[in-house]
This record gives C-alpha cells, structure tokens and sequence, in this order.
C-alpha cells in the first residue's frame, strides 16, 4: 500500500493570527512533498473549504477548537463548532458527526490556553489522538510528554507544522498508509511515523505580525 505524507495542522487567513492564503499553502505543499494537509484553522473551517476548493483530494476539512480550558484539533469535521465550550462538549460534538479527535499541544505552557492533567485524563477515553510533535513548541519537552501520554493510554499520535506562513508548512507531518475518509485515517494513524522537527522560534514573528496587521486594517489580497 502506498504510503503518503500528511501534515496535520494548518492554518490560513481565516485565523486571526495568520495571513496565509490558499494556494500559498497548496504550492508549499506540493514544493515540500506534502500529499495531504489538515486546514485546521481556529474555531472555523471556512479556510478549510476555501482551500479544499482549489484541490479537493489532497484537503482534510479541520479545526482547533479553544475549549474553556486548551485547544482541541478535529479531523474531517462536517459542521463547525463554536470557541469556549467545555472540552467534553466539543468531543461530542466531534463524535457526533464522525470526526477524528486529537489534542493540540497538551503540555506546551506558553500558549494562552493551558490543560489541566486533570482534564486530559478526563478526556483521554473520549479521544482518538495526542498531537505528539507540534513544530512551534519552543523546546522538545512538551512534544516528549505528549508522547509518553499517548503511549501509556494507548492513543494515537499525531503531528502538524502549526504553519502560520508558508515557510512553516511541512515541517512536522507523519507518514502512514494511504486513506479516504475519517475511519480508514484513523486506521492508518495506527501505523504513522512521526516525522520532522521543530521549527525555529522566530516562526512566532509571523504570528504576531499577523495579527497586527490585522488590527490595522489588513484585507486578503485578490488572487
């Protein structure tokens, strides 16, 4: 079976903090031998069907949920589902319409949002995956201990880039059997490598730039 590259967390202009248009993520993708990619912008998926317009069979409809506690990423999302719920709700809310749940970076404290371990071990059963290797961590240790987590409950693991620009895209996917739908990813999941490395810090200029940009003012350039 052939296997494939898939980077599992993106984002676009749709996110606040990233100006990032469609095709630029589509061409990075296809100059880094990426053959599919997560649009898992957040609390949205508008992004998702912008770019999964433009090349349908290489796009996973996505989101990053911000529950009242930290983040959650949903795969093959078909109804989007709003910020600052509880955790458990948003899980339902997944469950119900047949998505792949993973959590993003659980243990890296320097995001805005922060899990308890309280909360993840309350959530652990209702999840299908840990993101295990989130390229904007600023050192390993987050990504080792969601590793370790993912290992001793016998979870998935997954990986993303958390690409704001186009230079981040691909640095962290993993490599698994090709798949066509929620339950035949899920399967293949089972046998990914992780594959990739962290990025340099200062990919969070990015970030910060776009959102100040947006604050001025900043409109989507016409393609």
């Amino acid at each position: 079976m052939t296997n494939v590259n898939v980077e599992l967390h993106c984002h676009t202009y749709h996110s606040s903090d990233s100006l990032m248009l469609p095709q630029q993520i589509l061409q990075a993708c296809e100059r880094r031998g990426i053959d599919r990619v997560a649009i898992t912008d957040h609390n949205s998926i508008a992004g998702a069907r912008e770019v999964a317009a433009l090349d349908p069979e290489r796009v996973i409809i996505g989101e990053e949920i911000l529950t009242t506690e930290g983040e959650i990423l949903g795969y093959f999302v078909q109804e989007e589902i709003p910020e600052g719920l509880p955790p458990l709700e948003v899980v339902e809310r997944l469950k119900a319409q047949g998505a792949v749940i993973s959590i993003s970076h659980p243990f890296d404290l320097t995001r805005g949002c922060r899990w308890s371990m309280e909360t993840l071990e309350t959530l652990l059963p209702h999840i299908d995956a840990l993101e295990v290797l989130n390229a904007r961590c600023w050192n390993d240790k987050p990504n080792d201990r969601a590793a370790d987590l993912a290992r001793n409950a016998g979870l998935l693991g997954t990986a993303g880039s958390d690409a704001h620009a186009p230079v981040e895209v691909g640095r962290a996917y993993v490599n698994l059997p090709a798949f066509s739908d929620a339950d035949s990813f899920k399967e293949a999941l089972a046998q990914a490598r992780i594959m990739g490395r962290r990025s340099c810090p200062l990919v969070h200029i990015y970030s910060r730039y776009a959102t100040w940009r947006k604050r001025l003012g900043w409109t989507q350039p016409e393609r």
